[in-house]
């Protein structure tokens, strides 16, 4: 080793000639491989290392979740002389080559020989490791800093969450009141009348929905039946519909028609609808007496008529636009006999319209071969079915519309 080499690192520049001369001679040089472990925290130790050439890492706390990174030392350093100077020997932290090493070995008799040549080199190992020491506080306290910094953090990330989950219970519970409210709007029990069977179902894709029936009892043997599906979902099409709803019952009782009824009720949605939502609506009269179902269709689907076999009896179909969008909606007013053993189907578009999970409708041909089997059966059971079928359609797909069947069957 040469006597320059040792006088270029910082400990020893201020040696005499001689004193780097000896150093030279007897210190001995080794080498380390990168990612090589000089020393273990809590191992003990009795020599120390003069880095010639390389880069090492301090850590504290190695392997472990607190593993904190002190610093990282240059040639010029040494590394390890706090085991010499403890009472127990023991390595205060970790040391890792960065780099591939080379360094000079210095046993504690070789420094405790050192000292007694050359005291004055206490006063700057002192001075070196009282830098140190400042560098491992400032290190330390903006570890804390951060962990504060952090831990902040994650108390307000926390009170938002909390927030959040206080304001999703809270909207989950306004939810199933409204769920309540709605239901408790919606007809609770199907009406029975000699010589009909009446089936109803109504599943919302959410908490409240859009889809609504009414059976409106009009005195002497006449029932208004209603079926309706307003635009959008949740809670704006539950409110839009619970408006609709309750002008539809209104109209029913004074209008002279179904069409009367629902030009009516269009008439009041169009002043107090700024919200360009609009309801599509099926309504007719029951006449129990002569059969006769006559009804007005405001862009609703057109209901499904099938005989004593389940054979599917086409209806006319004409125009109808929907009620809350035009002054004066056109209308599609039918009437038809109901015969003995008929079937008649009226349903949102959350029937025919469901879709599987590769996009494919429900549609209508399926809806006919539903009902073509379910011939013998009350018209609630009709209804279950129907809405089986859709079901078992959709498979995983989540529904994407609310479901709403009616189905009046003569007996």
């Amino acid at each position: 080793m040469s006597q320059d080499l040792i006088s270029r690192v910082t400990l020893f520049a201020t040696l005499p000639k001689d004193e780097a001369g000896y150093l030279a001679r007897t210190l001995r040089p080794r080498e380390f491989p990168d990612t090589a472990l000089l020393f273990r925290e809590g191992t003990t130790g009795d020599v120390f290392y003069i880095l010639l050439e390389g880069q090492v890492e301090v850590i504290k706390a190695l392997g472990t979740d607190a593993e904190r990174l002190l610093g990282i030392r240059e040639a010029g350093s040494f590394l390890g002389e706090m085991s010499l100077f403890s009472r127990d020997g023991c390595h205060t932290a970790s040391v890792r080559a960065r780099t591939p090493l080379r360094v000079l070995e210095m046993t504690r008799a070789d420094l405790d020989g050192l000292l007694n040549r050359q005291p004055m080199l206490a006063y700057e190992m002192v001075r070196v490791l009282s830098r140190r020491l400042d560098e491992s506080e400032n290190i330390t306290i903006h570890d804390l800093l951060e962990k504060n910094r952090q831990l902040a953090q994650a108390y307000d990330e926390l009170k938002a969450a909390q927030a959040q989950l206080v304001e999703k219970e809270r909207l989950e519970a306004e939810l199933d009141v409204a769920r309540t409210i709605q239901r408790s709007i919606l007809p609770r029990a199907r009406p029975r009348l000699p010589g009909f069977d009446l089936g109803m179902l109504i599943e919302p894709m959410r908490s409240v929905g859009g889809d609504f029936c009414d059976f409106i009892p009009l005195g002497g043997d006449r029932l208004g039946i209603a079926v309706g599906d307003v635009s959008g979902h949740g809670v704006p099409a539950a409110i839009f519909m619970a408006l609709a709803y309750s002008l539809l019952r209104a109209e029913a009782g004074r209008a002279g028609s179904p069409g009367e009824a629902l030009r009516n009720v269009n008439r009041h949605l169009l002043g107090m609808n700024d919200s360009g939502m609009f309801v599509t609506v099926l309504y007719g009269i029951l006449n129990c007496a002569t059969r006769e179902f006559g009804y007005a269709r405001a862009g609703h689907e057109l209901p499904l008529l099938l005989d004593a076999r389940r054979e599917a009896v086409e209806l006319e179909y004409g125009h109808g636009q929907m009620l809350g969008l035009f002054p004066e909606p056109v209308l599609d007013e039918q009437s038809v006999i109901l015969a003995p053993g008929h079937l008649l189907l009226m349903y949102t578009d959350g029937v025919d319209e469901a879709m599987d999970r590769d996009r494919q409708l429900f549609g209508l041909e399926r809806l006919r071969s539903v009902l073509h089997a379910c011939g013998g059966i009350s018209a609630q059971d009709t209804c279950k079915a129907v809405y089986d079928a859709v079901r078992a359609h959709c498979g995983v797909a989540p529904p994407h519309d609310d479901v709403l069947l009616v189905a009046v069957q003569v007996e």
